[in-house]
């Protein structure tokens, strides 16, 4: 049987969401900046014209962003996730849920092999066009006769103009697909990273072509079994199958605070908001922690500053999912390494030994204590789930109220599509 993979990826992603909802950045030059805009995570096509980097720090910026009139927007997590499930689903119209792979924030894959009256150029006109009209995000379409390839044809959609957004390696003659091969540098194949193209190239490999001709059996004495892969799949060997989404081993939710901090109860704070977020993500895949970490920072950028990283973990004594023993026992262990007197500027939590719910050890004893909190946990997930993350929280996390330590994001946008009072106004 033939497989037939298709590749949908949003173009700009986090650019692109900001302009849906502020039309007037259009063909202007738009960055997204990091967290406590710190540095450049996303750049509009104008911005890459200018020869701005990726990664390259605000401050050094920020003359140039005014005389030029750059746009720089803080990250709005909120909006890119929420745009991102439109996205999502709005896509997997066209497959069974089981055919379909979210493989990133911005990226799908498709398998229409068990539709092979499909034809994957009109389908992915249709991907593109209704996406565009439903979400307000543009996108580029690849199809071929695997995942690799499928990745390639997307990014021909993407920089060569003739395809109009939509590319379908699957009907074109060897001889043509070679031609276009030829083109794409070795670095710019799925998998294939800037070290790995060095050392290709040092062989006389710099094009997906020269990749795709290559044998075999002499890439995997050379480079192993994953690079054989690709070359295989570059050949139109179907070596990949959508993959599930394997549960995380480690959860972490660590942020940089807006402003330090130097008293323990308001570093409890911090530490039960994040909490609330990693365990959020905890019960989201089904599993229990058997282990707390949390650690804490100083600037270590500062050197004026008594610096002090420390960190500890500390087991629980049933594995649980339960946001109440998980934040008591982290609260406890951020207040067994605080120092009085330290100019703390970020800390963490982590989640550890984690294992399914449904297989985890239980305590025969302590089952009386365990059971009645599973109906307060679920409901407190579907009301965060229906009005938005952290509308209840434990303690001061459940506040919604500004604080010295949240996150520094002067140029944030609103949450447009998941807060009633940050709706966009229209006025005709």
């Amino acid at each position: 049987m033939n497989r037939r993979f298709t590749h949908v990826d949003v173009n700009n992603f986090y650019v692109s969401c900001e302009r849906v909802f502020q039309p007037k950045l259009e063909h202007a030059p738009v960055i997204v900046l990091s967290n406590c805009d710190g540095c450049v995570i996303a750049r509009s096509a104008e911005i890459r014209a200018m020869g701005i980097e990726m990664g390259t720090p605000w401050f050094q910026l920020r003359d140039m962003a005014r005389k030029r009139g750059i746009t720089a927007l803080s990250s709005n997590y909120t909006l890119y996730g929420d745009m991102s499930a439109r996205a999502m689903r709005t896509i997997g119209r066209w497959t069974p849920q089981e055919d379909q792979e979210v493989y990133s924030i911005d990226e799908t894959f498709l398998d229409f092999t068990r539709q092979p009256r499909v034809d994957l150029l009109e389908t992915g006109r249709a991907i593109r066009a209704t996406v565009k009209q439903h979400v307000g995000l543009p996108v580029c379409v690849g199809s071929a006769s695997s995942k690799t390839l499928s990745k390639l044809a997307n990014r021909l959609a993407k920089k060569q103009p003739r395809w109009e957004g939509v590319c379908d390696l699957t009907t074109l003659p060897t001889s043509e697909l070679e031609s276009l091969m030829a083109d794409v540098a070795v670095t710019d194949v799925w998998g294939v990273g800037h070290r790995l193209g060095v050392r290709l190239n040092a062989e006389g490999i710099y094009s997906a072509l020269h990749l795709r001709q290559a044998d075999p059996r002499r890439i995997r004495e050379r480079y192993g079994v994953v690079l054989e892969r690709t070359v295989r799949e570059l050949r139109g060997v179907a070596c990949l199958d959508l993959e599930d989404i394997p549960p995380k081993q480690q959860i972490i939710a660590s942020r940089m605070f807006g402003a330090p901090i130097y008293a323990a109860d308001e570093l409890a704070e911090t530490i039960r908001e994040y909490m609330g977020r990693a365990v959020r993500k905890l019960r989201q895949q089904a599993s229990v922690a058997g282990s707390v970490g949390v650690w804490l920072h100083t600037n270590p950028r500062r050197p004026q500053d008594v610096q002090h990283h420390p960190s500890a973990c500390l087991p629980v004594p049933i594995p649980t999912d339960d946001i109440g023993t998980l934040t008591r026992v982290a609260v406890a262990v951020m207040r067994a390494i605080h120092k009085p007197g330290h100019r703390y500027t970020k800390a963490g939590v982590m989640l550890m030994d984690l294992r399914a719910k449904e297989h985890a050890q239980g305590d025969l004893f302590a089952a009386e204590l365990i059971q009645p909190r599973d109906t307060l946990l679920d409901t407190l997930d579907r009301i965060n789930g229906k009005w938005g993350r952290g509308t209840v929280g434990l303690g001061s996390a459940g506040l919604q109220r500004p604080r010295a330590w949240s996150m520094k994001r002067d140029m944030l946008t609103p949450a447009y599509t998941t807060r009633w009072d940050q709706l966009a106004t229209v006025r005709a």
